[in-house]
């Protein structure tokens, strides 16, 4: 008697056959969801092809391989596999800290510009002379824009490493939506910096 199912012993170990494949209302399902998720992406990589200054056929080959190879392997749970994570390292290095000395000589000016969220971030904290800089520190934050949360406690981080070194830290130049974010979170986050 031939059987076109393989014994349960001459299957691979660890080996299960998936569901779709043998239920065409679930292949129906994953079939639709996949269209769904594939036509989401596309405007996304074409968007952030153009933000990071890429050609959106690039974007658009990185999202269609990076997607054929987690449905093949397989992912993770709340994995991120599509160009968000991908355009967010790149979009980090956007925000600029520049450094100035105030004419009198007793404090120093850093002028922070760009976009400050969860991946520019931990790069802020970085960008300061905590050791060398006068007593006196002015961070003007005119030019630049806080996102959320993470920014507010990398600037927390900032201000308590000066006050480590027992350094003042004035934070000068929000607008009224980044001031009313850093109003009601500072010190209300504690911070990896």
């Amino acid at each position: 008697m031939s059987s076109s199912v393989p014994s349960p012993a001459a299957r691979p170990r660890g080996f299960r056959r998936p569901v779709w494949l043998s239920d065409p209302n679930v292949l129906r399902t994953e079939v639709l969801a996949g269209l769904v998720v594939a036509l989401a992406l596309i405007p996304e990589a074409i968007s952030f092809s153009i933000i990071a200054g890429v050609d959106p056929a690039i974007g658009l080959f990185a999202s269609f391989t990076m997607a054929l190879t987690i449905a093949v392997v397989g992912g993770r749970p709340a994995m991120i596999s599509a160009a968000t994570g991908a355009v967010a390292k790149r979009v980090a290095h956007r925000a600029e800290v520049t450094a100035a000395t105030d004419p009198d000589g007793t404090s120093l000016v850093y002028r922070v510009t760009g976009e400050l969220f969860f991946a520019s971030s931990n790069d802020l904290v970085g960008r300061f002379r905590y050791a060398t800089d006068p007593d006196r520190v002015v961070v003007d934050l005119s030019g630049a824009h806080i996102w959320d949360a993470s920014s507010v406690a990398a600037l927390d981080a900032v201000e308590a490493k000066y006050a480590q070194r027992g350094k003042s830290v004035e934070i000068i130049g929000l607008h009224e939506p980044s001031a009313g974010m850093h109003r009601t979170l500072s010190g209300e986050l504690t911070g990896g910096h």
